[in-house]
């Protein structure tokens, strides 16, 4: 029997992932059932939206990690995904391990990428990117993070690309989030919608539990089809106050983080966050306190909020299934934080509907 050589077992993932991409047109027949390329055929289909960038695909350190996604959408109040990423990029260690072609996935007349004029000539053009990153976390554990622009084409494709790559390295959970406008006050904790197949990780958490259509996204598809497979998948939306989501809110940023991290059991950044939510925290009290029209909103909000979070138990994803605190190793440095603000109250919208308030976005 042949064994493979280090390098050609580099080659072999590679034509895993594309295996699943090129054998069926349904992009799911499982694995046994289509046929093995010879070391003579290509590494990937020349069709593939995704290519890998790194070398050691074959480390098998890099089996078994979790995934976060984070991607820039019409979800995305409170400009949660750039201060996530500036935190995550701004901390930890990062390597570039594979990248989407933008130009087959995004229309740019409906999100124009940004480009600087410098007097007479133009320069600094910002390419969209879909990329996934190895990312160590501040316990030195390893995580994969798909970051970048939500594409506006080709979503089943992508998702069939993204679930070889999971397939290939056995990702063991998929977690997703969203920032969504919420008639909801700042002066509370961060509410949130949990959702997916990981009813340990969902569970008595949700905020807000609607039964609703609302506008599909690449990563709530992702959840379906992941889902439809078999993986492990979960997603958190968290609740921005309408009223500042077209503001950067460092709150709904740290609890992205404090969800992600106790999920995938990292130790993620937030003191740079933390402060400049205290300085906006501060702005807004400033702002409160002349302008009556907002503070009447707000304590509006607040009593709905308080009422309801009195006939509601509050659960924690720092308790495991017995309902016992998870030690330090399992959750690190990210624990104290998330359970600041994991302060969870009953559904205070009556029936799962909201009534539209004046400003509010698109959901």
């Amino acid at each position: 029997m042949r064994y493979f050589t280090a390098s050609e077992s580099q080659v072999a993932i590679r034509w895993t992932i594309d295996l699943y991409l090129r054998c069926s047109p349904s992009r799911w027949l499982p694995l046994p059932l289509c046929r093995m390329p010879t070391l003579n055929e290509e590494k990937m289909s020349k069709e593939s939206l995704m290519t890998l960038v790194a070398d050691d695909l074959d480390d098998s350190r890099l089996q078994g990690l979790g995934m976060f996604v984070s991607l820039k959408s019409i979800s995305d109040a409170g400009h949660n995904h750039s201060q996530v990423s500036n935190e995550l990029f701004g901390r930890l260690d990062s390597e570039l391990f594979a990248t989407f072609d933008a130009d087959e996935l995004i229309a740019y007349t409906s999100q124009r990428p940004r480009v600087s004029f410098l007097g007479d000539h133009f320069a600094g053009y910002q390419a969209p990117r879909m990329e996934i990153y190895l990312m160590t976390d501040e316990m030195d554990r390893k995580f994969w993070f798909l970051t970048g622009v939500e594409p506006d084409l080709k979503w089943e494709r992508v998702i069939a690309e993204l679930h070889s790559f999971i397939e290939a390295f056995n990702v063991s959970l998929v977690v997703g989030t969203a920032s969504l406008p919420m008639p909801v006050p700042h002066t509370r904790p961060v509410g949130v919608t949990a959702h997916g197949n990981r009813k340990d990780l969902i569970e008595n958490i949700s905020t807000w539990s609607p039964t609703v259509e609302s506008p599909a996204g690449l990563a709530s598809l992702l959840e379906i089809r992941l889902s439809e497979a078999g993986r492990d998948v979960v997603g958190y939306s968290l609740h921005t106050p309408h009223y500042l989501a077209e503001s950067e809110y460092p709150a709904v940023a740290v609890a992205t983080l404090e969800y992600v991290g106790a999920a995938l059991k990292l130790a993620l950044p937030t003191d740079k966050l933390r402060e400049a939510g205290r300085l906006v925290d501060q702005q807004l009290a400033e702002q409160l306190e002349t302008n009556s029209d907002v503070r009447q909103m707000v304590d509006g909000f607040e009593e709905r909020f308080d009422a309801h979070a009195k006939e509601h138990e509050p659960r924690s994803l720092l308790l495991d299934e017995d309902e016992q605190m998870a030690d330090a190793e399992e959750l690190g440095a990210s624990a104290e934080h998330f359970l600041a603000a994991i302060e969870n109250t009953e559904d205070w919208l009556k029936n799962g509907h909201i009534e539209p308030l004046p400003g509010d976005h698109d959901q």
